[in-house]
């Protein structure tokens, strides 16, 4: 009785509205970018620290051709995050509405995007499709709007990051070109015997074909039992993650393992776990080889680790919610469709 009065008194006071668990939604490809479009920069999480990071965000938008326009409450602050939460999904929701806007790229991740699913237009955002861009905590945004609208989101560069040829080239080719392409780890031996740096991890061999639905593992586990992720069923997960060690790794893939979410995908691909080492003082500690023998491979589905998706340099545009192919042996992730119109 007690916690039937609590939920109800909940639900008198509150005045979020949060979506009903649903089936998915027709896809939806965003228009893609030409030059001279406008970039909407927003923060929907962490604040915008420093004036100089933004203005090289606002010359590296224009250096790839276009306009820039900022959120009206980008340089807001409350504590960790910019601003307040209504504020922070206002900006979200007016660059959706914003009719010269043609995309929005987040400029920082950190924490605080979940906050503002309950408070997204997705009847809206569904009528204005267009790029929405960021990873990390963005994963929420991505994840979310994706599995409300059906709405293709893009996990890729936020705009403090570093944008390098490498990065530079497939978000050109995803975003601008739609180009249905092949994704493979560079190969650069230097004056080493071999590769040493981005090689793949085969967990299990085999090929694969689903829609790519994934993001930051850390974020995407702290969704569960919300209506704010996708259905999972016949997809290809992707994950990566940043300054977690391996017990916490462990504990995040056994959450979703446990929501049998690793039952339903037909395969699996990791990118990069920065600084997820046992470090000091961790005796006996698993590493993400073993979490990947305990978890991943008894399911004998495509799977592969090592792919350029996570907290790195030079990084991947993956396309949420697009139909790809991997190959787990070679390591590879082939789009089979454009990721926009």
């Amino acid at each position: 009785m007690q916690r039937r009065n609590f939920l109800q008194t909940l639900a008198a006071t509150t005045t979020l509205t949060v979506p009903a668990f649903s089936k998915a939604k027709p896809i939806i490809k965003p228009p893609r970018l030409k030059p001279g479009d406008t970039v909407g920069l927003v923060c929907p999480a962490a604040p915008a620290y420093s004036k100089q990071t933004v203005e090289v965000i606002a010359e590296s938008m224009q250096a790839l051709g276009f306009k820039v326009k900022y959120g009206k409450r980008m340089w807001e602050r409350y504590g960790y995050l910019a601003g307040k939460d209504d504020e922070r999904a206002a900006d979200i929701n007016e660059m959706f509405a914003d009719r010269s806007v043609q995309a929005i790229v987040c400029v920082h991740g950190g924490w605080g995007c979940a906050r503002l699913l309950p408070l997204l237009d997705y009847d809206m955002i569904r009528k204005n499709p267009k790029v929405l861009l960021g990873y990390s905590d963005v994963t929420a945004l991505l994840l979310g709007i994706y599995s409300q609208t059906g709405l293709v989101t893009f996990h890729g560069p936020v705009g403090a990051v570093s944008w390098n040829e490498f990065t530079v080239s497939y978000l050109r080719k995803v975003l601008m070109n739609g180009e249905a392409i092949l994704y493979k780890n560079p190969k650069v031996i230097g004056d080493n015997l071999t590769q040493v740096a981005d090689r793949i991890d085969v967990i299990n061999s085999g090929k694969a074909r689903g829609r790519l639905l994934g993001g930051n593992l850390t974020v995407l586990s702290h969704l569960l039992g919300t209506p704010y992720l996708p259905e999972w069923k016949g997809s290809l997960f992707f994950a990566e993650d940043v300054s977690e060690a391996p017990y916490r790794m462990d504990r995040m893939i056994t959450q979703v393992k446990l929501a049998g979410i690793l039952d339903e995908v037909n395969g699996f691909i990791f990118g990069k776990c920065t600084e997820c080492d046992p470090g000091d003082g961790s005796y006996g500690s698993l590493t993400l080889e073993d979490l990947w023998n305990d978890h991943i491979r008894p399911s004998q589905k495509p799977a592969f680790a090592g792919a350029m998706i996570g907290h790195i340099r030079q990084k991947f545009t993956i396309p949420v919610g697009v139909e790809a192919e991997m190959d787990a042996q070679a390591g590879t992730i082939r789009f089979l469709e454009s990721a926009v119109i």
